[in-house]
């Protein structure tokens, strides 16, 4: 708690020589923010019993001054404890938080001081107490040490890169160790399949109970002026809209590599039959082997399983042979598996032999090009037909198929995590349903007969 009587009475003092006086009741001007503002932002407001909380929000919809009135709660909530308010960088601070808080702060007439050096905070003079809010980047996320926090308030997270931003949160929340009502909050625009949608938007993450988010549309905010909405509509296009008018997660990166994917269309309960033989696709890394598991019937392509971030190859075998004991099993690995290994001095496909695991692989990779265009091909065919149905349980496998995209240089992107279940996947699409070749003399490759 803040309890340095020097610094509480020259806070005092500057008050009296300002002319300006506590609040004598908190929970009035609560009451009072609270009227002005429109329902989601009350409910995100509200929300104090959910120890992570998330505003996914659109353009205009009233993000900042949510945050702004979400800050001044907790403060009061915590009287006497630190609270911390994050931006991307710390030019944001200043140029964002600090001119929307202050104009906030002197609207409800909050008695206030402000310091910018040696880094920004303020002190909020409440009737419980003097009430420090720090000011702080995700860029320098490493000097958040040695503090003893109640409340932290991230704003436009999804502009900092996911890596970052999960160290950020991971450090955030050993320190939220103090006050009254312990919580995270954070709100941004959303910029893709991002943290916000990492950590609020994934099945998995829905099912957490300490977690909760709250979607705002621009349409909620009716403070705007009325051409705000149609200026959008009328130079954005609709994946843009989606994002930044609705809120909802849409890819905004260069485009979806496996655009032909529809859930309506691709996924459907599927079974193995015990006598069916299981085709295996495979992509090693360390620490994360993937697997999808499917059977060939006619000329369509069943995928009834999957193995996700397995530890080893071995481990992902071992995983292979307790779901499936004695199983029929023919392996489409990542082909530069059979000179290197993810665990030993073995190969990665002389592992998978020793399960019983027939080795498919060609001697080489196929070109990425041709492996993404055999896996669209059975996704839907310039004659319409859908030859490839995965199972829902698959999740990481569909996951993967939507969020995938290109990166600026035109290959399929590898940075975010969303290619080692497409790849497992196209090895053996592009094996089982293998580019035909004509000949006249001498081979001609690339003669596709889908």
């Amino acid at each position: 708690m803040l309890a340095d009587p020097i610094a509480a009475a020259r806070a005092q003092l500057q008050l009296a020589q300002r002319g300006v006086a506590r609040p004598k009741d908190a929970d009035a001007l609560l009451s009072r923010i609270y009227s002005d503002l429109h329902p989601k932002q009350q409910a995100f407001i509200n929300d104090t019993h959910h120890k992570i909380v998330a505003l996914c929000a659109g353009y205009g919809s009233g993000k900042t001054r949510a945050l702004c009135a979400k800050a001044l709660h907790l403060a009061v909530a915590n009287q006497g404890f630190i609270g911390c308010v994050m931006e991307p960088t710390g030019p944001l601070i200043r140029d964002i938080w600090q001119n929307d808080f202050d104009d906030f702060l002197e609207a409800y007439e909050v008695p206030y001081t402000f310091r910018a050096s040696p880094l920004p905070e303020y002190v909020l003079h409440l009737p419980g107490g003097d009430t420090k809010i720090l000011c702080r980047s995700f860029e320098n996320w490493t000097r958040l040490i040695g503090l003893n926090l109640a409340w932290c308030l991230a704003d436009e997270v999804d502009t900092v890169s996911k890596p970052l931003a999960q160290k950020a949160f991971t450090k955030i929340l050993g320190r939220l160790r103090s006050g009254n009502i312990r919580q995270f909050a954070a709100a941004s625009t959303p910029e893709g399949f991002a943290w916000m949608y990492e950590n609020f938007g994934t099945e998995e993450a829905q099912a957490r109970e300490d977690r909760h988010l709250i979607r705002m549309r621009t349409y909620d905010n009716p403070h705007l002026p009325p051409d705000f909405i149609d200026t959008l509509k009328a130079n954005y296009d609709p994946n843009l809209l989606l994002a930044y008018l609705e809120g909802q997660w849409v890819n905004l990166t260069t485009g979806q590599v496996y655009d032909r994917f529809d859930r309506l269309k691709h996924v459907t309960p599927v079974t193995w039959d015990h006598d069916e033989t299981i085709l295996m696709g495979c992509d090693f890394n360390i620490g994360n082997c993937n697997a999808v598991l499917a059977v060939r019937r006619g000329r369509e392509l069943h995928v009834f399983d999957e193995i996700s971030a397995a530890h080893d190859t071995d481990a992902m075998a071992q995983e292979l042979r307790r779901r499936y004991g004695k199983a029929r099993v023919m392996g489409y690995p990542d082909a530069s598996g059979a000179a290197r290994s993810t665990n030993s001095s073995r190969s990665d496909i002389a592992i998978l032999e020793a399960y019983d695991i027939h080795n498919m692989a060609p001697k080489a990779n196929p070109p990425v090009r041709d492996r993404v265009s055999a896996v669209q091909a059975l996704l839907e065919n310039g004659n319409g037909e859908v030859r490839l149905f995965i199972d829902p349980s698959c999740k990481r496998t569909i996951e993967c198929l939507e969020l995938q995209s290109y990166n600026l240089k035109g290959e399929p992107d590898k940075e975010a995590n969303y290619d080692h279940m497409n790849d497992a996947l196209g090895y053996v699409v592009h094996r089982t349903f293998e580019v035909g070749r004509a000949t006249t003399g001498k081979a001609v490759r690339g003669v596709r007969l889908y």
